[in-house]
């Protein structure tokens, strides 16, 4: 049998076959993916293939094989420093939702996780999320950072999950597709999920005044199908965003406003750092590439990773 999974809890996965039923599995053995050593190596998205087994009264089906992916999200196990954690697979866009403060987004952290999805060929949308909340000071602040986003070429909205503020505008977007929803605890991905599907009532949670963060209230990613013909995944909120396997002479080709310029520096393995004749550094001063921008790749090319490693993968 052939299916597509929609929940993982570790040791079981809830695996959706075509005519529509849901079938409880599990693996036997080890499976290693491409030299991936993973915690979890079926992933939601993941397609598979199994086989039932009955022992008893009990049927359940047994995983055999998982089909190629076009690509998956992966991130470092938190306990165990040298594994991995396959977050989801196949997927045919992100959704990155931001906050201003309640809990803070910071640049750095957006633009890792575009520069991943770049890399990877997985288009990525910004969600500001929380309109509702904000005065007229930080409305101005996400319109800049907004606008600084779709001048690169995102497409960026500001939302609001609680009140459904152009929501309508994230719902046009995910119809038909395969969409997973990332960013910190407590920016609101399960309140958004719940607005656009209620009935899945997907329990949320609140900010933690003390820290001012969100609390885990997603444990592991699910899989939802919608009436709308979307397919959402929920996923835990993630602390930092590191990029993992690049080397540092292809990060720039990355951030799309520098690829458009590389071709106007003097060398062409330019690193856009102390090389003269740098079209790049030039329109830095000329304040046509955002400054946010420019220290973001100069962490990412010095390798100041934030400790949490978080990776959007595909395959080629």
């Amino acid at each position: 049998m052939r299916g597509t999974v929609y929940k993982s809890t570790g040791s079981w996965y809830t695996v959706k076959v075509a005519e529509g039923s849901f079938y409880e599995c599990r693996i036997k053995g080890k499976f290693r993916i491409k030299g991936i050593k993973s915690t979890n190596p079926v992933a939601v998205g993941d397609v598979v293939q199994f086989v039932l087994e009955t022992t008893g009264d009990e049927t359940v089906g047994v995983i055999t094989k998982i089909e190629d992916r076009r690509n998956y999200i992966i991130r470092k196990s938190v306990k165990l420093s040298k594994q991995t954690h396959i977050i989801a697979a196949n997927l045919d866009q992100v959704f990155l939702m931001v906050t201003l403060n309640n809990p803070v987004t910071f640049t750095r952290f957006i633009d890792r996780f575009l520069v991943t999805s770049e890399a990877y060929e997985i288009p990525a949308i910004l969600l500001f999320n929380k309109v509702d909340t904000y005065g007229r000071e930080e409305l101005a602040e996400i319109k800049y950072l907004a606008a600084l986003y779709r001048n690169i070429g995102y497409t960026c909205i500001g939302i609001s999950a609680k009140t459904g503020k152009n929501v309508d505008q994230v719902q046009a977007l995910m119809k038909d597709k395969t969409s997973m929803f990332s960013g910190h605890s407590g920016v609101g991905k399960s309140t958004l999920i719940n607005y656009i599907a209620p009935e899945l009532n997907i329990k949320t949670s609140e900010i933690s005044q003390q820290h001012l963060q969100g609390q885990h209230t997603t444990t592991f990613a699910e899989m939802y199908d919608l009436d709308f013909g979307a397919r959402i995944i929920d996923t835990p909120g993630i602390k930092g965003f590191g990029i993992v396997d690049m080397d540092a002479e292809e990060i720039g080709d990355y951030f799309p406003e520098f690829f458009k310029l590389k071709s106007a520096c003097k060398f062409n393995n330019c690193l856009h750092l102390d090389e003269p004749q740098c079209a790049v550094k030039e329109a830095l001063e000329g304040d046509e590439v955002a400054w946010s921008r420019y220290q973001s790749y100069v962490q990412m090319i010095t390798g100041e990773e934030e400790n949490y490693r978080v990776d959007i993968h595909s395959e080629k």
